[in-house]
């Protein structure tokens, strides 16, 4: 139970390591916390778990507007991360006086290293080998070899400048495309049809909205230099999942490391799971110990803004 004059927020959906973290770190006079330490909930469990909570701080759990205006006194949603568009819709939550904060640059280091990974694993060609071998099958496979290629990264913001630097340390050429002019140190910025048809590896680094839903097209895929590696990061979403496997399929894409798909989980049995060459990563890129202590950080000043702003 709290007083009128202190708020109520619940982390509704914390997994082991950020629910460690919380424990620790969400401490704040006038805003009293609770811990849910269940990372896998029914949106239609929320109105219950957060009762009388003005306050909900969600990872990665769907938050309906039905749902939401079941939850009576909910008045802010800190999203742990940039993606909420994903799991709710924040202008009809608004519209309910439902205020959606999202958090930038908590794990642009994290994310970008495993951008870097599924590349190279996707270019040696690691994961097919490492099911071959215990399968009892000793397969060998040709890799790319990266250094000197040129990698183009669409979407230039935080975590694409730290995959730039990366991959400029690996001795890689990096071309980039963004929706607004930038400028970056060793980033050469060009037209988008330059990039897909000069790229060997392309990384995808686009916020996810209904202008970029489905920008990788299947008429990009096919204007991509064939035997490219895709690499995705970001949002399943941003690509058109059907003309990725096909050209999969076909060879003219040579791989795809991928950490996000348009439904999440990945079903059983899913056509990506059977492709040899695809390798996969469990959304799990923004996952570590330095990205967790930026990202509850930021939520617990989410809230301090929120408890001063408060008549």
């Amino acid at each position: 139970m709290t007083d009128e004059a202190t708020l109520s927020a619940v982390f509704v959906d914390a997994n082991p390591a950020l629910g460690d973290v919380a424990q620790r770190l969400l401490h704040l006079p006038g805003v009293a916390f609770r811990i849910h330490r269940q990372p896998d909930i029914r949106p239609d469990a929320l109105p219950g778990l957060l009762g009388s909570a003005q306050i909900a701080l969600i990872d990665h759990t769907g938050l309906p507007t039905s749902i939401a205006r079941q939850c009576e006194r909910l008045a802010h949603v800190v999203f742990l991360g940039t993606g909420a568009r994903s799991y709710m819709n924040p202008d009809e939550l608004a519209q309910f006086g439902i205020t959606v904060h999202t958090i930038r640059g908590y794990g642009d280091t994290a994310v970008a290293e495993c951008a870097f990974a599924l590349m190279w694993a996707a270019a040696r060609d690691f994961a097919r080998m490492d099911r071959e071998m215990r399968a009892g099958r000793w397969m060998r496979s040709d890799a790319l070899q990266l250094t000197g290629r040129t990698l183009g990264v669409i979407g230039f913001g935080g975590i694409a400048s730290e995959v730039a630097r990366l991959a400029s340390g690996a001795g890689m050429r990096v071309l980039a495309w963004n929706r607004s002019a930038r400028t970056h140190p060793g980033v050469t910025f060009v037209a988008l049809a330059q990039l897909l048809a000069q790229s060997d590896v392309v990384s995808m680094h686009l916020a996810l909205n209904d202008d970029t839903r489905n920008f990788l097209s299947r008429e990009r895929i096919a204007a991509m230099r064939p035997g490219a590696i895709l690499v995705n990061t970001a949002r399943g979403a941003l690509i058109d999942e059907v003309a990725m496997i096909d050209a999969l399929r076909s060879g003219h894409l040579r791989h795809a490391g991928l950490d996000v798909f348009t439904v999440e989980p990945l079903p059983p049995g899913h056509v990506l799971t059977t492709l040899p060459n695809v390798t996969l990563s469990a959304h799990s890129a923004f996952r570590t110990p330095e990205a967790n202590e930026n990202l509850i950080g930021a939520a617990l000043e989410h809230c301090r803004r929120i408890a001063a702003q408060r008549p």
